[in-house]
């Protein structure tokens, strides 16, 4: 019986000592930091009939992606962003360097988001010469005073004084349904706020005239970024200003009815690339990539510079005799009240 009893009493102790090592860790695993609490697998445990989902991250406007000496900066369709994105392009860029931008893009601040892509130089000169398709420099028009031309491929004028470049810059031609004349023309009358032919609501600044049969002209009208006109070269109102001053207009015969003199020459040639990407996008791959050789530019011109001379002969010899007239004139009534006083 005390066997018994003594047996009992062991088998006791160690079920009793084996129950406070079993308490004890329980307590270390749950002091453990590294093992998860029952809330904690509460929080990761997925509902069986929950659909998992991407956390949903707040849009921002897209990054400039420099790619060299012209970078691309992305517009979102989205308005909003487009929004915030103006805030960040008026933010990086003043006044002047936006319509630079603008203008290497063939767009007005009007148009400024008609693209989804703007072509944007790694360094900005505002007069836009660094960037310059066409050559500094045209040995081929040497003795030729004033000459404007218009490119259909790059969409795009330039002005060049005895073969120095002056200037250049964007312009908007006629689209594809309306194309404009290409070849020589010459610059005739001017007006400084002229009306459509095609719509009488259309108002047109700073016009001037370079085929009076088929009514084209040079003219200030929204830079969308493409060929959009009906047929006539359209400029910024800056560029307008400027060719509209620059330029010389024709001289006509007494009455009006016939030309006496022709004025500065024009040439517009080539074709636009039609469907296809934007010829200033090229240069995000390429910074040459519209730029006009002066071979080209000399094949191009050659034939027509013997022409451009003889009216230029022309006009400045009719110029000097209607101011020698006209001086004689104000000689003769200035001769006319001496006498008479």
């Amino acid at each position: 019986m005390k066997n018994m009893t003594l047996k009992r009493s062991i088998i006791y102790t160690l079920f009793f000592a084996l129950f406070l090592t079993s308490c004890k860790k329980d307590e270390v695993a749950s002091n453990d930091p590294q093992t998860p609490s029952s809330e904690e697998i509460a929080k990761n445990t997925s509902d069986p009939d929950s659909i998992k989902t991407k956390p949903v991250e707040e849009s921002a406007p897209p990054m400039m992606q420099e790619n060299g000496f012209y970078n691309a900066f992305a517009i979102p369709k989205d308005k909003k962003l487009r929004d915030s994105l103006y805030a960040v392009f008026s933010k990086k860029y003043n006044e002047r360097e936006r319509y630079a931008i603008l203008a290497l893009n063939r767009l007005d601040s009007k148009s400024k988001w008609n693209s989804d892509t703007l072509v944007v130089p790694a360094k900005i000169d505002t007069t836009l010469m660094a960037y310059s398709p066409f050559p500094l420099q045209l040995d081929v028009l040497s003795d030729v005073k004033k000459f404007v031309i218009f490119s259909y491929p790059i969409q795009a004028y330039a002005v060049y004084s005895n073969g120095a470049l002056v200037k250049w810059g964007p312009t908007s031609m006629g689209k594809k349904s309306a194309q404009t004349d290409r070849g020589l023309m010459f610059a005739n009358w001017k007006k400084k706020l002229a009306i459509s032919t095609v719509k009488s609501e259309w108002k047109l600044p700073y016009n001037f005239n370079i085929h009076n049969t088929h009514g084209i002209g040079w003219h200030q009208y929204d830079l969308p970024g493409y060929p959009a006109s009906h047929s006539c070269l359209r400029l910024l109102m800056k560029d307008a200003i400027w060719l509209y001053n620059y330029a010389d207009t024709w001289i006509l015969n007494p009455g009006g009815a016939t030309t006496k003199a022709k004025g500065t020459p024009v040439m517009v040639f080539g074709d636009y690339p039609w469907g296809k990407r934007k010829p200033w996008r090229n240069l995000l791959n390429d910074p040459n990539a519209n730029n006009i050789s002066v071979e080209e530019m000399t094949k191009m011109i050659q034939p027509n510079v013997e022409k451009m001379i003889f009216e230029q002969t022309n006009r400045e010899k009719v110029a000097d005799s209607i101011k020698t007239a006209k001086a004689s004139e104000a000689a003769a009534v200035q001769e006319t009240e001496v006498s008479e006083n």
